[in-house]
Formats: structure tokens, C-alpha cells, sequence
């Protein structure tokens, strides 16, 4: 059966929809499943395997799934006073390429927000003035359990030297803003949560006009 959605209300910018918290609220007739167990399969680094057994609400019967377990991400998008976006290019071992982003990574014990400035002291040497909250996304709710944080730092300036990690291998670009959506159509950029940072940004300048 299909759900509906609801919105619960609109700002004054007509592009803009206003959601709560935790996102838009869904009426549908899809129930939770029952958790009977959650035991790590295997450990590495960055993430856990978790192996769940859980039981159907529809057919009682039990399955099991296997999720990734890790912490949250960051995405930062840093504007130079100039205007201009602080991007990075890497090597990224999954895709066996060189990548253009923006500056990112795990979340450890401190807030979202203060990650986010960290990452890009350390990958890029640059620090701004303020830091403002995008959005998130869910990189996959079929098998992640994290989140991905996308924010703001505006005034971003480079203060210091790069401060990287001996597996890491980062250059620093300046590009306008209006370079970025043609090198995503191009497919210079295919990093999905990249994109979909750039999603949050462009929104907010669209829907501050």
C-alpha cells in the first residue's frame, strides 16, 4: 500500500519547504521490524559488519541482514571571501581514480560542526568565520546506519600548512561557484555525497534570493 506524504507547511520562499527536525513525515502502513539479535561479524578500522537477525511484521518470519556499522560523516563546502569554493582532488582506492571534492570525513568524539572545521584545517590548511548546517543525508539506509552532515564555513582562508595523514595525498583547488554544475553534468565530479552537498548549497542560494 502506497503511504502519503504529508507536509506539514510551507516558509515564504516559494522553493522552499520547511522541514522538521527529522524530515518529512510519512503516513504509511509500513511497520518496524523486531530486532532479535545484532552481533559484530567483523571489525576493521573504519567500520563494523553487524549480522541482525530480525522478524517480518508482515510474514512473522525471521531473516538476516547484514548492515555497516560506523560513525558519521562530514562535508564541508568552504567560501573565500572572494567567493570562491575550496576543493580538493585525491586518490580514492574504491574507484581507483583521482577524484575532485570538497574537504570531509569522520565524525570522532566532537560535534558534527566542530569535525567539519577540523577536516579542513587538516586537508585543505584553510579556516573560516562561521559554520552553518546544510543538511544530512542517510549515505544508504539499506546497510549504513550513519549519517552524512553537509556544512557551510564562509570567510575560509588558508592559515596553516596541511596537516595529513601519511595515507593521504590531497590537492588543494579554488574553483567558482559556477564551475561546479557543468563539471557534474560532465561527470568530473560522480563522489554521490559531493553531489549531493552541492545540492544543499545550491538550494540555499536559490532559496535565499
Amino acid at each position: 500500500m502506497q503511504g502519503r506524504v504529508v507536509r506539514p507547511g510551507l516558509v515564504n520562499a516559494p522553493c522552499c519547504i520547511y522541514l522538521p527536525p527529522h524530515g518529512i513525515f510519512l503516513s504509511i502502513m509500513i511497520k518496524e521490524w523486531e530486532l532479535l539479535e545484532s552481533k559484530v561479524d567483523r571489525d576493521y578500522r573504519v567500520f563494523r559488519i553487524q549480522s541482525e537477525l530480525a522478524v517480518s511484521p508482515r510474514t512473522k518470519k525471521v531473516g538476516t541482514f547484514y548492515t555497516i556499522d560506523t560513525r558519521d560523516w562530514v562535508n564541508v563546502i568552504p567560501v573565500t571571501p572572494e567567493g570562491k569554493i575550496v576543493m580538493i582532488k585525491q586518490y580514492r582506492h574504491g574507484s581507483k581514480e583521482v577524484t575532485l571534492e570538497i574537504p570531509g570525513g569522520l565524525v570522532d568524539e566532537e560535534d558534527a560542526g566542530e569535525a567539519a572545521q577540523r577536516e579542513l584545517l587538516e586537508e585543505t590548511g584553510y579556516a573560516g568565520d562561521s559554520v552553518q548546517l546544510l543538511g544530512f543525508v542517510n549515505p544508504n539506509p539499506a546497510i549504513f546506519n550513519n549519517r552524512c552532515y553537509t556544512y557551510l564555513i564562509e570567510n575560509a582562508r588558508e592559515i596553516s600548512e596541511k596537516a595529513l595523514d601519511p595515507d593521504e595525498d590531497i590537492e588543494v583547488v579554488l574553483m567558482s561557484s559556477d564551475e561546479i554544475p557543468p563539471i557534474i553534468a560532465g561527470g568530473g565530479i560522480n563522489h554521490s555525497l559531493v553531489i549531493v552537498a552541492f545540492h544543499f548549497y545550491f538550494m540555499k542560494k536559490l532559496c535565499s534570493q
